[in-house]
């Protein structure tokens, strides 16, 4: 695996042709926004780009990706992938890829290579950003599809700016989007001011189910698939479900299990500056970064909910009283 630079990378991007574009498994603002973007820029230069169809692009973030999709490889193309922290994060039908994929363009520091090449930048908020320096260094004209591609996923990334993974660069890539003319009242009213009566009651759900750990610094909360479908929640009302138990004072660390309809267990995990989400992911495989991070695993909720657990005791312990939650 040769890891790359910003310049090399776009060395690479502009040297090669027919790509395909890879995003994660349930594809947040990052990983939609990102390969839609690098999708758009490719295009402008007058190459052949796909976007690989991920069927669980939920409705509030599927209008990234019309007009730039592709249901199944050639056999022939460039594959990169985006944000894609480890390989079991591949949804289904790019998992018979492995092995074949060209370039990794991702922000996880904690995070399982598995590319020829690889672009990884832990210091970048989100992927969105890392691929807008890339699509300058390639000479694509900024313009408002692209800047309101990469606008979602630098924003869903920070918590609409306010994460601890917030930099001044992170502002700079918004300026540059809201310069080209993207959205940004909209995106940002859809994206993080309006939530749907099925989302409360989810939320509500979870203050009732969470629980608490190493005396109020932890919390995890397994939702049953059950629940989702009994509230009547979409992937749209799920989404970044998981930032809601860091929001309780004194919680530092929060992981949400959620049941897959194949009764395999995701988990997501979320930390406040001081603490590393990606310490309790790693045991499971996954990957992510300190502030947040997720994996896959394949069990059921219940006995995943008691492994997670042990997990967050475990780093609970490495970290002691050194806890500088709110």
């Amino acid at each position: 695996m040769m890891t790359l630079t910003r310049n090399e990378t776009a060395q690479f991007l502009l040297e090669h042709d027919n790509y395909l574009i890879l995003s994660h498994r349930r594809p947040d603002g990052d990983t939609t926004g990102s390969s839609a973007a690098l999708c758009l820029g490719l295009r402008q230069l007058g190459k052949i780009a796909y976007v690989l169809k991920n069927k669980e692009v939920s409705d509030r973030l599927r209008w990234l990706h019309e007009g730039l999709t592709k249901s199944a490889p050639e056999g022939n193309e460039t594959i990169v992938s985006t944000d894609v922290a480890s390989p079991s994060l591949l949804p289904e039908n790019a998992q018979p890829l492995l092995g074949k994929i060209s370039l990794r363009i991702d922000h996880h520091g904690s995070a399982t290579s598995f590319t020829d090449m690889e672009l990884v930048d832990s210091r970048s908020a989100s992927c969105a950003e890392l691929v807008l320096d890339v699509l300058n260094l390639m000479g694509v004209k900024p313009e408002k599809t692209i800047a309101e591609a990469v606008y979602v996923g630098t924003s869903t990334d920070t918590g609409c700016f306010r994460y601890a993974n917030t930099t001044a660069h992170t502002f700079e890539t918004a300026a540059a989007c809201a310069a080209a003319g993207a959205r940004i009242y909209e995106l940002n009213q859809e994206l993080f001011e309006t939530n749907t009566l099925a989302r409360l009651k989810m939320q509500g759900w979870i203050v009732e189910h969470m629980k608490m750990l190493s005396g109020g610094k932890m919390a995890i909360c397994a939702i049953p698939r059950g629940v989702e479908e009994a509230l009547g929640v979409t992937p749209d009302d799920m989404d970044n479900i998981s930032s809601f138990p860091r929001t309780v004072a004194g919680v530092c660390v929060a992981a949400t299990l959620r049941e897959t309809a194949e009764g395999d267990t995701k988990i997501s995990v979320r930390a406040v500056p001081g603490y590393d989400a990606a310490k309790v992911t790693e045991k499971f495989g996954g990957g992510g970064h300190k502030g947040a991070a997720g994996a896959s695993l394949k069990m059921p909720l219940n006995e995943a909910a008691l492994a997670v657990e042990k997990a967050m005791l475990e780093l609970g312990e490495q970290y002691g009283r050194n806890c500088h939650c709110r």
